[in-house]
């Protein structure tokens, strides 16, 4: 039998998101309705400037003062899409302790205090759902959550930032440098202004320490996550991935330690064997590869940003907590019981490109070789070449430690012989 009182909505934020949240709540009201049961009612919708034209939104739902509008009493379900560590944290925990489960896109907040806000929402026996803060549109929160709740998760790696993804595809297929394909991505709109946030790893490292807390059923937060921004990749270092059949992508990886005891979070940019399925991922799309013991490989590919696709992964879990709320249950809520140690990057283990400016002269390979044995860094493959005196040396080690290779790093600067190191790429996904 359908509830004819309807559920109410709170709107934390009206930007590119919160008025697709809006606008999708209005013109699909019949059919929220029939998927959750009763009627979905927008209650109010905080901004901070008031006075700005939101077509399909009444003045009257319209309010600056956030707090008070969570703190009705009659609100159901909040959606928080305002972004930020303040006041965001402030306005969800006070939705918890006035009775409203909380729908949020806020990855960074999420990073950094998901388990406090879990425990807050425990507490008080409300929801906290959060599919739009990694990769937009894509169903990835929900699967890794519920629909692999009985498996055991070994790996996540994936494409999770859009504007880094255009950025990366543009510089490999037009062989454009960064600032040339940045000024592209700024002028189509994929890039902000200030792209630090994305650039530098930032935003994914975000999303990497919420995927992997699912996927491993332990905390791990923001600080427990390496990065490594896409800067300083070069012209030059597509040219030797193509040399390897290979591309290059910066990646999210979330993996669980051969012998199960410790899991690592990384955000960095690596080759990546143009036979894997994230090589083929082009422009600003986003996509994640899981491996599991019993489910094997699986992928997920879509739109990661933008106010549609995103509202879509709002609107997913609206349905999903109005329905709960109508039956008098909460969903799952932080699975932290592994609590396993979240492993230094010096731990992680993989293989590694370098190229090295080296003097043209009989014995450079010799020492070279000799120091990245030394450091017990097995080599798989050298190619050099040069005149004039001058050369370069690219090596490509088998799988090693990141400490190990450093070691080897800073032993080549010592050689007289070495005149500089080029670059430094991790390999991965083979």
């Amino acid at each position: 039998m359908m509830r004819t009182r309807p559920l109410k909505v709170a709107l934390l934020g009206c930007g590119v998101v919160g008025s697709e949240v809006a606008r999708i709540m209005t013109t699909h009201a019949d059919d929220l309705t029939a998927r959750v049961g009763a009627p979905v009612e927008l209650a109010g919708v905080a901004v901070r400037r008031p006075d700005r034209v939101r077509e399909g939104i009444t003045p009257e739902l319209v309010t600056t003062d956030a707090t008070a509008l969570v703190k009705r009493g009659d609100i159901d379900v909040v959606v928080e899409v305002i972004g930020g560590i303040e006041p965001a944290r402030g306005l969800i925990t006070t939705a918890f302790e006035h009775g409203a489960s909380v729908v949020s896109a806020n990855k960074a907040l999420l990073a950094q205090d998901g388990a406090a806000l879990h425990a807050a929402a425990e507490e008080h026996g409300r929801d906290l759902y959060y599919e739009a803060a990694v990769a937009g549109a894509i169903p990835l929160i929900r699967p890794l959550r519920e629909s692999l709740a009985g498996d055991k998760i070994n790996r996540v790696m994936g494409i999770v930032n859009g504007t880094t993804n255009f950025i990366l595809d543009k510089m490999d297929s037009s062989g454009a440098g960064y600032q040339e394909a940045l000024d592209e991505a700024t002028a189509l709109g994929y890039a902000e202004a200030d792209p630090t946030a994305d650039v530098e790893g930032f935003d994914a490292a975000a999303k990497a320490a919420i995927l992997a807390g699912i996927a491993f059923h332990t905390r791990v937060r923001l600080d427990d996550v390496y990065r490594e921004g896409m800067t300083e990749v070069t012209a030059a270092d597509f040219a030797s991935a193509k040399e390897m059949g290979c591309t290059i992508k910066l990646l999210a990886i979330c993996e669980r330690a051969e012998d199960g005891a410790s899991v690592t979070a990384r955000v960095h940019p690596a080759m990546i064997p143009l036979s894997h399925p994230l090589a083929s991922v082009r422009g600003a799309y986003n996509a994640v590869f899981v491996e599991s013991d019993a489910a094997g490989q699986l992928m997920f590919y879509g739109p990661g940003a933008g106010g549609s696709p995103t509202a879509s992964a709002v609107l997913g879990d609206l349905v999903a907590v109005c329905r709960n709320r109508l039956s008098g249950t909460t969903g799952p809520g932080e699975s932290a019981y592994a609590a396993l140690p979240v492993s230094p990057m010096g731990d992680v283990v993989t293989r590694y490109h370098i190229s090295l400016d080296v003097a043209d002269k009989p014995g450079v390979l010799a020492q070279v070789a000799t120091v990245f044995a030394e450091h017990g860094v097995s080599i798989d493959t050298v190619r050099q070449s040069g005149k004039d005196g001058e050369a370069s040396l690219v090596v490509v080690t088998h799988r090693a430690s990141d400490a190990a290779l450093t070691g080897t790093v800073e032993a080549l600067r010592k050689l007289d012989t070495v005149r500089g190191v080029a670059s430094i790429m991790r390999v991965e996904g083979e």
